[in-house]
């Protein structure tokens, strides 16, 4: 199972240095001729400068040279490979090994794998295992093929008690629905205009599940569609045209506030970063650091960098009040202008 297959989903690792794509690909930068492991620390280059290579070989035959900092650093080497190693292990296994059993075959004592691999990726081995496999589970569902059940067990899971028990919320919506593409979910939304852009605003029988931004309409209703191709979506609703006025005047100005449930459906460490952002007071500016340090994992500032890139409920979870140590401005789904507009605006109204 490749996550990372994709120049999306790798540009995306880059962006959080996430250490578990260590292995499956490589990342190139034009202006300097050097190439590097996805977590590399070093400063994050453009992305119309950077491209991909599955491995350092082809790198090194495209003309570019290793990066000292990431790939000439033995310590930094063997703490990234023995978590990569121990990612593998937790993806192709039948069923996740045990700590004790993943530190017996890295060779490793189980309290100083947990410790690196939590330090690296935020998450426990045992919680890094079930977002993978939850995630595998509705890639199986997506691809039509096979039964419910079929999908359940070869995504690791043992029995179908188990699975069902947290079924709504590893998905947002029973097996069968999300198999069928949404069918039978009812989605209603909405698409406006803000001083951001063009905003789509679409909410589940549980709450808003998604308020989007982005320069073309047609494209926000685009991905809504993609992940639920055969709900119900319905849009032109004058009363739910009122609620998109209410979140459209939340996003020109925050300090209103947004009364209205959420539908956050995340891993437990995602919503545990969710809930810190909802708790970052309007015009002020908190580090991926400081995140890290209020949900009582403070070397886990890189998998905050994901939660962020992961959040889909833009302005109500205010991922774009997260900031680098030093204050600069960087990473933001809906991009970093937005991001800056934002933060300008909360500051001249706080």
């Amino acid at each position: 199972m490749n996550s990372y297959s994709t120049d999306t989903q790798r540009w995306q690792a880059v962006q959080s240095r996430d250490p578990a794509a260590i292995g499956h690909f490589v990342y190139a930068v034009r202006t300097t001729g050097v190439y590097c492991q996805p977590s590399c620390k070093s400063r994050l280059a453009k992305r119309e400068n950077v491209e991909f290579f599955s491995n350092a070989a082809a790198a090194e035959l495209a003309g570019y040279r290793a990066c000292r900092r990431c790939l000439n650093n033995p310590s930094h080497n063997r703490r990234g490979d023995l978590v990569a190693r121990a990612c593998r292990l937790l993806e192709t296994e039948d069923a996740p090994p045990s700590l004790n059993q993943l530190g017996e075959q890295l060779a490793v004592s189980p309290f100083h794998l947990q410790r690196q691999f939590k330090a690296h990726t935020g998450l426990t081995p045992k919680a890094y295992a079930s977002a993978f496999r939850a995630r595998r589970l509705r890639e199986r569902l997506g691809d039509g093929h096979g039964s419910v059940t079929d999908a359940i067990y070869d995504a690791g899971y043992n029995s179908n008690s188990r699975f069902y028990e947290s079924a709504d919320q590893r998905l947002g919506m029973r097996p069968l629905a999300y198999r069928s593409g949404g069918t039978g979910a009812t989605i209603h939304f909405a698409i406006g205009q803000c001083s951001l852009g063009a905003i789509l605003v679409a909410q589940s029988e549980k709450g808003i599940c998604a308020i989007l931004l982005g320069d073309q309409p047609e494209a926000l209703l685009e991905q809504l569609q993609d992940q639920f191709p055969k709900a119900r979506l319905i849009g032109g609703d004058p009363g739910y045209e009122r609620l998109v006025a209410e979140v459209v005047g939340f996003v020109e100005a925050p300090a209103l506030g947004l009364d209205l449930p959420l539908d956050v459906q995340g891993t437990a460490f995602q919503e545990r970063v969710w809930q810190a952002l909802r708790e970052v007071p309007v015009g002020s500016r908190v580090s991926y650091t400081a995140i890290a340090e209020r949900i009582g994992a403070p070397k886990a500032v890189r998998a905050v960098a994901q939660a962020c890139a992961a959040n889909r409920i833009a302005v109500a979870i205010p991922c774009h009040r997260v900031v680098r140590q030093d204050g600069d401005i960087s990473g933001y789904r809906w991009g970093v202008e937005r991001k800056r507009q934002l933060l300008e605006r909360e500051t001249a109204l706080s």
